[in-house]
């Protein structure tokens, strides 16, 4: 379904115009011409009813206002080839990118975050995370492990991960494609993806491929608002952030991000 955005006009503009009206955010004039006006209203509406403040009258935002049963975004994954990615992944070996994308896509694909937006972020969380195209453990590091300390102790106590304790913060270290971290993620996004509690009792299961790709997704999908408006407003350290939690591959993720977004359409 394609959008509505500033400097468009016609029959369908007039109709989100008098729509708009209804729902008490004028747009202005009546006159079928997507102005600042009608994005003004636009963007009210958004903010009212949650949805991301984008001024554009997408899917979502015309489904919401009763315009439109369908609001499915646009898909851009059959963009997405071995030879795009390979350009976004300069160091990486094209076979790992061969043989894992397929992977990506499709567990993208299964939670509906096809769009140009959410396929990117995946990707350059990928390049940011793993730039090896394939699912990784964490490594012993300063933010990980005390000085003399046992592996991972530092993610021992970490309430905000779920751990309890020794052990849990090597048990539950980070894995996969975006590096899920602690015990509340493995349980949340291991029942998510129709794993139960196997993930839990098995936490290496996410680094199987298939599988690290699914927890990807799932972690992207339950951020994927706050995500998208981070994106909106050009602030790609945030969006990074609502993902790893501060600014660790900003530079690849940010670079990926960019030749991606000049790549596909």
């Amino acid at each position: 379904m394609a959008s509505l955005k500033e400097d468009d006009s016609g029959k369908k503009v007039l109709k989100l115009q008098r729509r708009l009206q209804q729902m008490g955010f004028s747009p202005g004039d009546l006159d079928g011409e997507f102005g600042p006006s009608t994005r003004a209203a636009v963007l009210a509406y958004q903010r009212s009813e949650g949805l991301l403040v984008d001024g554009v009258a997408g899917p979502r935002t015309r489904a919401a206002l009763g315009l439109a049963e369908d609001d499915t975004l646009t898909s851009v994954i059959p963009q997405v080839t071995v030879t795009v990615v390979s350009r976004m992944f300069p160091l990486t070996p094209t076979g790992n990118i061969k043989q894992h994308l397929q992977e990506v896509l499709a567990a993208l694909e299964e939670k509906e975050l096809g769009d140009k937006p959410m396929v990117l972020m995946a990707l350059a969380t990928i390049r940011a995370e793993t730039e090896g195209f394939v699912p990784v453990g964490e490594g012993i590091s300063k933010y990980n492990t005390s000085p003399n300390g046992h592996p991972f102790d530092l993610y021992d106590n970490r309430r905000d991960l779920g751990n309890n304790g020794p052990g849990d913060g090597e048990r539950f270290k980070g894995r996969g494609f975006i590096q899920l971290t602690g015990r509340d993620n493995y349980r949340t996004h291991g029942v998510a993806i129709g794993l139960g509690e196997q993930l839990l009792e098995t936490p290496a299961l996410a680094n199987d491929a298939v599988i690290a790709a699914k927890l990807l997704a799932s972690f992207l999908a339950d951020r994927e608002r706050a995500i998208k408006q981070a994106l909106v407003d050009g602030d790609l350290a945030q969006a990074r952030k609502l993902v790893n939690g501060g600014a660790h591959g900003l530079d690849r993720f940010t670079e990926a991000y960019r030749i991606g977004n000049a790549l596909i359409a």
